[in-house]
């Protein structure tokens, strides 16, 4: 079977290794003349990169890069990007990278032609509505993980240099024009990036899964999403060569954030104030929390975890899928508790609060109060 399409769901996606070649031609079906690259500094000396610039030259588009991105992204870096887009004159976007390095491109382009300040359009309500939609920079937008799935999405998070809050911000416009997905721009991926990416996406499926939410096609996306994580992930860890391994973990990546239009919930509420507060790698961080958020939700999810059990293959019902999570973290090294992540247990009356204003909190299928959050955290250490 040949991993390479053409699919249009939900934007028009190039798929297929070596497909980074057209580059030049998705900047032209976009509309882009003199594009920015916005990466993260670890991937802008790195040769898929620079590569990337010579095709971009080649195709007369110029190799204007901009790579001052922290691995989360703060409105600091984006006033910096926003800076060198305005100084060179540019006209869009190309977002390229792991799932920091696209949710501040997304951001650059979204804000190059706004006049009200970046949290005045976080995903609260309607407030999307403030923006000027043709204030908006069209994006191309090239994921190297397979994790956040960034590249199909209408919203960038961001976080607060201030208050250390990660902050969603939406608009349908925000969603790239044309997206790359060339599982040859993973291979070079380190063996604990692919592990905490990876985890990320069986994340985002698991609760778009579990959410207490109508939207079935999001649940079959969800679903088939879960049982390819299982299936590749391993292989793509014991073999980071393995192109087919890193094909379909890009295809889960993009449908776990797909089906989360669904819903997130408490593993998520629980790694955005983690992350923001202490600095961890998002995916990893979701991936230490999992067990204990199962279980939290259990009672809400049996029956269906079950039924996402057999499908996967997994005997055992909700027992057995719980117990392959466990083996799924064995198998990748992944810290056994936040605690072993550094997160401080002083902190943890203050994280729960930040928790519970989280966005994700609506999504989980069992009421998130002060009392069992706190306690989720404490089974979390």
């Amino acid at each position: 079977m040949s991993l390479v399409g053409n699919w249009s769901y939900p934007t028009a996606i190039k798929f297929g290794a070596g497909r980074i070649k057209e580059i030049g031609a998705a900047c032209a079906q976009a509309g882009i003349k003199r594009p920015l690259l916005v990466t993260d500094r670890g991937l802008a000396s790195m040769k898929i990169t620079q590569d990337t610039l010579d095709l971009m030259q080649t195709a007369g588009l110029g190799r204007a890069m901009f790579a001052e991105v922290d691995p989360n992204p703060t409105e600091v870096n984006l006033d910096a990007g926003l800076a060198a887009y305005k100084a060179g004159g540019h006209d869009g976007v190309i977002a390229f990278g792991g799932g920091s390095g696209l949710d501040l491109a997304k951001m650059v382009a979204f804000m190059s032609g706004q006049t009200r300040p970046l949290w005045d359009f976080e995903d609260i309500g309607d407030w999307y509505t403030r923006a000027d939609p043709a204030g908006i920079a069209p994006i191309v937008a090239v994921p190297t993980t397979a994790g956040t799935g960034s590249e199909v999405g209408r919203a960038s998070v961001i976080t607060n240099s201030v208050t250390h809050v990660k902050k969603i911000i939406f608009h349908p416009k925000v969603l790239p024009s044309v997206v790359i997905s060339d599982p040859e721009l993973t291979v070079g991926m380190p063996k604990h990036i692919t592990a905490g990416t990876g985890m990320d996406a069986f994340a985002h499926c698991l609760e778009a899964y579990s959410s207490p939410f109508f939207h079935p096609m999001s649940q079959g996306i969800a679903l088939e999403g879960l049982r390819l994580v299982n299936t590749y992930l391993p292989r793509a860890y014991a073999d980071g060569t393995d192109i087919e391994a890193r094909g379909q973990m890009m295809a889960a990546a993009a449908m776990g954030a797909v089906a989360f239009q669904k819903g997130l919930g408490a593993i998520h509420a629980l790694s955005h104030p983690v992350g923001a507060v202490f600095n961890t790698h998002h995916g990893t961080t979701n991936a230490v929390v999992m067990s204990a958020c199962l279980d939290f939700n259990r009672p809400a999810i049996e029956e269906k975890i079950g039924q996402a059990a057999a499908y996967l293959g997994i005997k055992g019902g909700f027992d057995g899928f719980a117990d392959r999570v466990r083996e799924l973290n064995a198998m990748f090294a992944m810290p056994k508790g936040l605690a072993a992540m550094g997160v401080d247990a002083s902190r943890l009356a203050e994280l729960t609060e930040m928790a519970l204003e989280d966005p994700s909190v609506g999504g989980n299928p069992v009421k998130m109060t002060r009392e069992n959050t706190r306690a989720l955290f404490d089974a979390a250490m």
